[in-house]
C-alpha cells in the first residue's frame, strides 16, 4: 500500500517537477543569470542514457537562443555554487516545484571535461571526470535532491586545485529516481557551464565518456526507491580528488 501511495503521488507531480541548472557563482560571486551556461527553454529530462543528449542536453530540449558566449573564469581550487530552478525565470517562492518537486529524489553530480573552446558547438567525444557528488544518506533516508531543495536550489563544491589550466565544460546533473523502478524511468537533468580554469597544476584525472558512463542496468539508474534502502551507488566513476 505504501508503494502504491507513493507511486500515485509521483504521477501527480511528474509534469511539475522539472528543473534547469541556470546560474554559477565563483567564490561567492555570481556570474549572472544564464551567463556562460547552455540552457534549454524546456525544463524536461533525458531518459535515454545512450543518447548524445546526456552530454549537455540541447537535443530533445533545444538550447535557449541566443546561446551565451560568456566563459566563466574560475581559479583552480575555487568554491563554486550551482543554482537550479524550475523554469528559466529563476527563483519562484510561490512555486511548490521550485527548484524541483520534492518527489524527484536522487543524487546531484558534477563533472568536468577539458575542451579546446568552451563555446564550441560540438560536445561529443569529450572526456569527463567526476569532481563531486551528493547521493544518499541511509541514516535518515535523505538524498542530494533533498539537500538541494533545503538550500533553495543551490549546491556548492570545489574545483580540483591540481588540474591543468584551460577551458572546460562543467556538467552539472540531477538524476531523479521517483520513476526508476524499471528502465527507462530515471530522469536525468543536466546543463553545461563554460569555464576558463586558471592556475592549477598538471594532473590528468581518469576519465569517462558521455554517453557510455551510465548503463540502463546500473543499480543507480534502475532502482525502486520506495523501500528502506541501506545503500545507494551514484552512477558513474568515483569522485576525482587531487
Amino acid at each position: 500500500m505504501k508503494t502504491a501511495i507513493a507511486f500515485s503521488t509521483l504521477l501527480g507531480s511528474l509534469a511539475a517537477g522539472h528543473t534547469i541548472f541556470q546560474e554559477l557563482s565563483v567564490n561567492g560571486v555570481s556570474a549572472g543569470h544564464l551567463a556562460g551556461i547552455r540552457v534549454p527553454d524546456y525544463d524536461g529530462p533525458i531518459t535515454d542514457v545512450t543518447s548524445n543528449d546526456v552530454i549537455c542536453n540541447g537535443g530533445i530540449n533545444p538550447f535557449h537562443q541566443p546561446l551565451s558566449k560568456a566563459v566563466i573564469s574560475v581559479p583552480a581550487g575555487a568554491t563554486v555554487a550551482a543554482q537550479w530552478h524550475h523554469t528559466l525565470d529563476g527563483a519562484a517562492p510561490g512555486d511548490a516545484a521550485d527548484p524541483i518537486d520534492k518527489s524527484h529524489k536522487g543524487p546531484v553530480i558534477a563533472y568536468l571535461a577539458k575542451i579546446p573552446d568552451a563555446t564550441q558547438s560540438s560536445v561529443t567525444g569529450l572526456q569527463w571526470f567526476k569532481i563531486w557528488e551528493d547521493g544518499f544518506n541511509p541514516s535518515d533516508q535523505s538524498w542530494g535532491v533533498d539537500r538541494l531543495i533545503a538550500n533553495k536550489g543551490k549546491v556548492t563544491f570545489k574545483i580540483p586545485s591540481c588540474i591543468a589550466p584551460g577551458q572546460y565544460l562543467l556538467r552539472h546533473e540531477i538524476i531523479a529516481l521517483h520513476a526508476a523502478g524499471s528502465y527507462p524511468g530515471a530522469q536525468l537533468y543536466m546543463e553545461c557551464a563554460q569555464l576558463q580554469i586558471t592556475g592549477g597544476g598538471s594532473t590528468s584525472p581518469p576519465t569517462v565518456s558521455f554517453p557510455g558512463a551510465y548503463k540502463g542496468s546500473d543499480p543507480g539508474i534502475a532502482i525502486n526507491i520506495y523501500q528502506t534502502l541501506t545503500s545507494y551507488k551514484v552512477p558513474g566513476p568515483s569522485v576525482f580528488t587531487c
